[in-house]
């Protein structure tokens, strides 16, 4: 009885170095990548500005007294 030959493992360049895969497991080719960000929600290049208008104003809120 002998051992099956081994499997050479497969391996991918990171920015950390190269990593080695699991057998079986394909590694992350660049289109993934691009189709996972585009099924992303969009985020705001800058940050959004609070609507301190009629029924949202949080400053109206916090008022003591009317008058």
């Amino acid at each position: 009885m002998t051992a099956p030959a081994p499997v050479p493992l497969a391996s991918e360049p990171t920015q950390e170095g190269e990593q080695t895969l699991v057998p079986g497991v394909r590694p992350i080719s660049a289109r993934a990548r691009i189709e996972w960000q585009m099924t992303a929600p969009l985020r705001p290049r800058v940050p959004q500005k609070p609507l301190n208008v009629g029924l949202f104003d949080e400053d109206a809120r916090n008022q003591l007294n009317l008058f």
